[in-house]
């Protein structure tokens, strides 16, 4: 199969990209053709705000590329991973007129919620969620903490609902988990054309011995992620020596507010840690948003790695309190200092939950069977275009 790939990047790297990358190499590894077509919001530095807003909501550019990439690669199916904002949902309709099925994988709430969290100072808010014009989302600023910039968001999906671009023009989603599909479904798209498939890791980083004493945090940092409750958790936690790993706007702040046990050592390259998941106790996941997937989760549980997750969004799906992890309240200091003392505590026990951890990791996120599930997507898709001409 000939499949087109297309991927908008942000301007800093997160787990989007890791997925159309891990998609795009499984792809090939099974001998398919893969065709990429990738943008990047970096080179919106320098641009025009008036022209950027316009093409957020239709790019005659990318519209244009990709239709001559259609015409002259001849795909069986389109498949996108972010259109945000260089590529536009025009996209979509270049592959319609070509008759090519377009596959959707929403990797976040963007199409219901203009600053794509459905969270607001602090906390969850659903205020968007379900309304044809997402008016809370610009008078809060909640892309950027502006409102200017988010009226271009809303915009675009106002736009874009009245168009019919989200129902007619894609041909099926793919989300991580069921609790965001259920979101979606609220927020207005039609069940029928929303499938699940988790993420998956590859390669496989293998079972790691668990021997160093230390405890590990891998992601953004960002106030969604955690990281406050985080450090003010840890304050009490002495002796439990946390390693930081990850960048983002607050990685000033969390270097300032790092305790003695606590070592912030940036962005690492996957392989480095992927070492430090198989050296760890356990993975602490304090996220307050809710998370669409979680693949750090996924890879912790493939180096047999147990989980102190927040129990919010699609992480209880994940980690199975007292199986594969432990689940606290979401931006609760005392309950996570709790957990995280209960588990530094009984190493015998989460030892257990780390071998559970890795059963879940060979029983649903591997590439072997990631690559069945996608394969019978692109073949839905197929159908329900063949069906609709």
């Amino acid at each position: 199969m000939r499949v087109l790939i297309v991927h908008n990047r942000y301007t800093r790297p997160g787990g989007e990209d890791v997925v159309f990358e891990s998609e795009a190499d499984l792809l090939r590894s099974r001998g398919h053709e893969v065709v990429e077509f990738v943008e990047d919001n970096r080179r919106l530095k320098g641009v025009n705000p008036l022209r950027a807003a316009v093409e957020t909501v239709w790019s005659r550019q990318s519209y244009r590329r990709i239709k001559e990439l259609l015409r002259r690669t001849r795909p069986q199916v389109a498949h996108f991973h972010n259109t945000f904002l260089r590529i536009s949902p025009a996209a979509y309709y270049a592959c319609a007129e070509e008759g090519v099925p377009v596959v959707q994988t929403l990797h976040h709430f963007r199409l219901i919620c203009p600053g794509s969290l459905l969270m607001r100072e602090g906390r969850v808010c659903e205020d968007c969620v379900g309304r044809r014009v997402p008016w809370p989302g610009v008078v809060h600023g909640c892309w950027r903490s502006s409102r200017l910039q988010t009226a271009v968001v809303a915009s675009m999906l106002v736009t874009h609902r009245l168009l019919g671009t989200w129902t007619e023009r894609v041909d099926l989603y793919v989300v991580p988990r069921g609790f965001i599909r259920q979101k979606y479904i609220e927020g207005g798209l039609p069940a029928d054309k929303i499938v699940v498939k988790p993420n998956f890791v590859r390669p496989d980083p293998g079972v790691g011995e668990h021997g160093e004493n230390f405890v590990l945090f891998v992601g953004r940092l960002s106030p969604e992620k955690g990281l406050r409750t985080l450090l003010r958790a840890w304050r009490s936690l002495k002796g439990i020596p946390l390693k930081v790993v990850g960048d983002g706007p607050l990685l000033e702040e969390v270097r300032r507010g790092a305790g003695d046990n606590v070592e912030v050592l940036g962005h690492l390259p996957r392989e480095k840690v992927f070492h430090l998941m198989r050296a760890a106790q356990f993975l602490v996941f304090p996220s307050e948003c809710y998370e669409t997937f979680g693949l750090t989760v996924a890879e912790a549980f493939a180096t047999g790695l147990p989980v102190v997750g927040s129990r919010i969004g699609g992480v209880p799906e994940i980690v199975e309190h007292e199986r594969t992890g432990l689940l606290f309240e979401p931006g609760n200091t005392e309950d996570l200092a709790e957990k995280v003392a209960w588990a530094w505590a009984h190493p015998r026990e989460m030892a257990e939950m780390g071998r559970e951890a890795r059963r879940e990791y060979e029983d649903k996120y591997t590439a072997e069977q990631n690559y069945e599930m996608l394969m019978e997507i692109y073949r839905q898709a197929k159908e329900r275009k063949s069906a609709a001409r």
